[in-house]
């Protein structure tokens, strides 16, 4: 193995809500398989996207695309997912790379959250996560969040101090397709 993959990393408990452990708690463990497992070069994360669905309600009401979504068991049909997936793709890579908050912030909170700890956003996952849960809130997507060692403190800091979102050029390339549909 040469990859390892971090699921839900989160503060379950009522009492930890709001508390930031994260950062270290990944830099730790990620440290300590790197110990026990040198070949171990890649440290990412299989993260939800859970407040899509809201902000497209949000910002484009009307839009023809979310009738689609509302429709039972829309995922199952390939014909509308690949009438679907540039759309999509698009609007999510707008939603992580360009919706911000009152803060000026990444408005999704497990973007936020990554990003605050130096990881990059390196790949999106349609699909990832077909629950009612998902498709609900996701549209279905996961992220992947790669925590690359040698630049978490330094993609930190850039966030933290100018707002700078790491992410990989085939992220990048999904917002880049909305000029070609």
């Amino acid at each position: 193995a040469r990859t390892a993959v971090f699921y839900s990393i989160s503060n379950c408990q009522k009492g930890l809500k709001g508390v930031s452990f994260g950062n270290f708690l990944i830099k730790q463990v990620a440290a300590e398989l790197n110990r026990d497992f040198p070949q171990l070069r890649t440290f990412v994360t299989l993260s939800p996207v859970p407040g899509f669905m809201a902000w497209l309600r949000r910002t484009d009401p009307d839009m023809p695309l979310l009738q689609d979504l509302a429709r039972p068991h829309w995922h199952a049909d390939p014909a509308l997912a690949a009438r679907l997936r540039p759309v999509l793709n698009d609007r999510m890579a707008e939603y992580l790379l360009e919706a911000k908050n009152d803060d000026g912030r990444p408005v999704d909170p497990v973007a936020r959250f990554h990003l605050g700890n130096g990881a990059g956003i390196e790949e999106v996952r349609w699909f990832g996560d077909t629950s009612e849960k998902g498709l609900g809130n996701g549209a279905g997507f996961m992220v992947n969040y790669l925590y690359d060692l040698d630049n978490v403190i330094a993609n930190h800091e850039a966030f933290v101090k100018h707002g700078t979102i790491f992410a990989s050029p085939q992220v990048r390339a999904l917002r880049a397709l909305k000029s070609r549909h």
